[in-house]
């Protein structure tokens, strides 16, 4: 299935049917008088966050939803039928954005989370509404209030409680499939992945989220490569793991492209934890190893983890240092009364 991550739906609720001017006419009935029902209730719009989707895909065929409008109300005091509510099925993790694409409308990141788009108008009250002591035969009766109609943006933000970061041929994809059940795609060249990938992971009896997206080069924040929108799906991240090619003899150079493009992109994501790992020892001296850790430890001022995702050297000591990180986030969220990413106990 094809990945996509923003898409823009017009929407529009029913109108409310009229009300109905009528009178009770029957044979043999001595007194009649007004008898007009009330129109129906236009159909609401709605979306929900259900299971079993990673994509809004389907709004690329489809952008018009609108819902039908009531039924007109009848005579003998008969209302009209009100029309069927129209739901827009989103991942979860979408976020519903207005019209000029920042105001944020709805953020939706919970299986069953619902939010009312557009209300339906009501239905006009019929003749029989307007009887007064004063007015026995009134011949007038209300029109059903009109529908919403609104543009909106979907966008989709991945429930992770991990984010992989690095250049392209850090070793992101390889990671991703060796701790995960993920089978991302794996080359020897520079943007092998081009959409984001989700895996999860289980690590001492326990599981968490982690989350793949495309490699970021300098200037990825002004539109180089494939720029930085993917980076809106480790934005409810616990922790971004930042893995760095040991192979490569610029390491600190590519330590700082990262850093640089996080804080570019702005949202936290410079000041979220990181876990910085030195991938691909496998392929290192033991002598290099040491220079290459020595030199990212001096430019970060973080502690490194030595790890390969192709023979699995290290994997587990980092993923274990992984999910004590998104533990201490779930517990100041939890001291905080908020909630982050995607852990379950």
């Amino acid at each position: 299935m094809k990945f996509l991550d923003h898409a823009r739906v017009e929407i529009r609720s029913g109108a409310g049917g009229r009300g109905c001017v009528s009178f009770r006419r029957e044979k043999f009935v001595e007194f009649g008088g007004p008898d007009g029902g009330d129109g129906g209730k236009g159909g609401d719009v709605w979306a929900e966050a259900v299971e079993g989707l990673n994509t809004l895909i389907d709004y690329r065929y489809q952008q018009h939803f609108f819902a039908k409008n009531g039924q007109q109300g009848m005579g003998a005091q008969r209302t009209g039928k009100s029309a069927d509510d129209v739901v827009l099925k989103v991942p979860v993790g979408t976020e519903i954005l207005d019209d000029d694409g920042e105001t944020l409308v709805a953020d939706l990141t919970r299986v069953g989370e619902r939010v009312l788009l557009a209300r339906g108008g009501n239905g006009g009250w019929g003749n029989l509404h307007f009887k007064t002591s004063t007015n026995q035969a009134p011949r007038n009766a209300n029109p059903g209030q009109e529908g919403v109609e609104r543009t909106l943006w979907l966008r989709l933000k991945l429930i992770a409680d991990a984010g992989l970061v690095g250049l392209p041929n850090a070793g992101k994809s390889t990671f991703l499939a060796a701790t995960t059940n993920a089978r991302p795609k794996v080359a020897d060249y520079p943007f092998t992945t081009l959409h984001p990938g989700l895996g999860v992971v289980s690590v001492d009896a326990a599981e968490f989220v982690l989350a793949d997206i495309p490699g970021l080069i300098e200037g990825a924040s002004e539109g180089r490569g494939l720029g930085d929108t993917f980076l809106g799906h480790v934005e409810r991240c616990a922790v971004l793991v930042h893995l760095v090619d040991g192979t490569s003899e610029t390491l600190a150079e590519d330590y700082e492209v990262i850093l640089g493009e996080l804080e570019a992109y702005g949202e936290g994501l410079a000041e979220k934890p990181r876990l910085l790992g030195l991938n691909k020892i496998d392929a290192l001296s033991a002598e290099a190893a040491d220079a290459a850790e020595a030199t990212l430890a001096e430019v970060s001022g973080l502690p490194v983890h030595r790890l390969s995702g192709a023979t699995g050297k290290g994997v587990q000591d980092m993923l274990r240092a992984i999910r004590a990180e998104i533990d201490a986030a779930r517990a100041e969220a939890a001291a905080a009364g908020h909630e982050v990413g995607a852990w379950r106990p």
